[in-house]
């Protein structure tokens, strides 16, 4: 319907008609451009997050869905397309923006045992606004061709929501005393937050980590980069990361119609059966959220990356036999089920959240600046490189995707330490081991020594 509008649109200006690729290449560019616009947003969520703070960065990033909103819902009376692409790229920056300082501020706010339930709560939500497009992207609701304006502006109402919520709740409370220096400002915070439970252990460990940055201003990405301190933190961020995009789990989407067909489901009923895809993305990430403080993030991430491992293989094997076993249609159906089940059991929720617990306050925004930019441009490199990879190596197209599964296993296995019920301090300590090999003696006396002497300072 879009692609018929453009060239309605085209027609009107010109007299003539575009010519198929170029309108092929303009639904390229719609589409694209949201990953771009999510790399922009990735990239000013830092900033904002430090200037402003978290919940106010949460509130300013509405503009960007509601502009989106107005732009393609104006674009059918203004008979501009260029207002499509615009609107695609406010709707990126605000998916970047809020994938970033949402898990940030609710980490942040979440007590010791809770953080990482809430922090992946955000992976749920993600995960039910893809089931909920699925839905609404029913010819039956909004995918007919004079709906297709709403459909697109529908994801303006969670922002709408959030500006009538949001004001009512309080600011992250480490931000308001490792960032602001302000004490009574987050203890009303955490008073709002907890109720009427003792406070004194939690405000000691935040006042604990406020010595251990040493009231030092928020670090910009470049820095980490130089700073020793934070190198395996680092690592472990970019790794993962990029690994969450390169397992190969948007691809199987793309396959999905195909598979479906394969299995002899009528074209027509295939969009409905598709909303299982995003279903079992749901499922498994409230799942996840809901055993994640008992069965810790590394057995989490860890055994998603090997699920997926297995059932690429298994996958591209039902392929490869599809034209000659009649039953191998269904194998690979249950397969693309399987391996999307199995990147919502950990990868999908755990990774966002490492952020959050191996880093330090000051350290926080720029290693989320990272990650966001990290996840959009390979996200970007998937679907610009997937049609290619297809191509060149068929049924056999998920062997870099498996390949990047099994890496991230061995990774997880040898460098990623367990988070669980841990304080930030005592997560960074087992990160500082790691990152003080290699150092000559005393500059790793120094490093390991900071620690301490603040925690001694602040109990003092």
């Amino acid at each position: 319907y879009i692609q018929t509008f453009i060239n309605e649109t085209w027609l009107e200006r010109s007299g003539a008609p575009l010519e198929s690729h170029l309108i092929t290449l303009l639904w390229s560019i719609i589409v694209s451009v949201y990953p771009l616009g999510g790399l922009i947003g990735a990239l000013i969520a830092g900033p904002l997050a430090v200037r402003f703070g978290r919940k106010k960065s949460l509130l300013l990033n509405n503009l960007f869905v509601i502009i989106s909103a107005v732009l393609v819902l104006a674009s059918r009376a203004a008979r501009s397309f260029e207002m499509i692409i615009l609107s695609r790229v406010f709707a990126g920056v605000n998916a970047g923006l809020s994938m970033n300082v949402q898990p940030m501020y609710l980490g942040e706010s979440a007590p010791k045992k809770l953080r990482g339930a809430a922090s992946m709560s955000s992976a749920s939500f993600a995960a039910l606004g893809i089931v909920l497009g699925q839905v609404i992207g029913l010819r039956e609701v909004l995918g007919s061709e004079w709906c297709w304006p709403l459909l697109l502006a529908s994801n303006a109402i969670p922002g709408l929501v959030q500006l009538v919520t949001l004001p009512w709740l309080p600011e992250s409370p480490r931000y308001l005393l490792i960032d602001k220096n302000d004490k009574e400002a987050c203890l009303r915070a955490l008073r709002r937050l907890r109720g009427s439970v003792d406070l004194s252990a939690e405000m000691a460990e935040m006042l604990e980590e406020q010595a251990a940055v040493k009231g030092e201003r928020a670090k910009r990405p470049w820095e980490l980069f130089q700073d020793r301190s934070v190198r395996w933190q680092l690592i472990t961020v970019i790794v993962l990361s990029s690994a969450m995009q390169l397992c190969g789990n948007d691809s199987m989407y793309f396959y999905a119609s195909y598979v479906f067909q394969e299995a002899g489901i009528p074209y027509d009923k295939i969009q409905y059966v598709v909303i299982g895809t995003g279903s079992c993305e749901l499922l498994t990430s409230i799942t996840c959220s809901l055993f994640i403080e008992r069965l810790g993030r590394r057995i989490l991430i860890l055994g998603g990356y090997m699920l997926m491992a297995l059932w690429a293989v298994v996958f591209m094997v039902a392929l490869s036999l599809q034209e000659t076993v009649s039953w191998m249609p269904y194998m690979s159906m249950g397969c693309m089920f399987a391996y999307i089940l199995s990147f919502g059991i950990g990868p999908a929720g755990v990774t966002g959240i490492l952020p959050t617990e191996i880093f330090h306050q000051n350290s926080r925004p720029a290693a989320y600046m990272i990650s966001g930019s990290l996840l959009w441009s390979m996200l970007f490199l998937v679907g610009l490189l997937f049609p290619f990879i297809v191509s060149g190596l068929g049924s056999f197209c998920y062997v870099p995707f498996c390949t990047v599964c099994v890496l991230s296993s061995i990774f997880i296995v040898f460098f990623l330490p367990e988070t669980k019920g841990k304080s930030l301090l005592e997560i960074s300590a087992k990160f500082d081991k790691r990152n003080s090999k290699g150092m000559e003696p005393r500059e790793a006396q120094y490093q390991l020594g900071e620690v301490s002497r603040s925690t001694a300072s602040s109990l003092c």
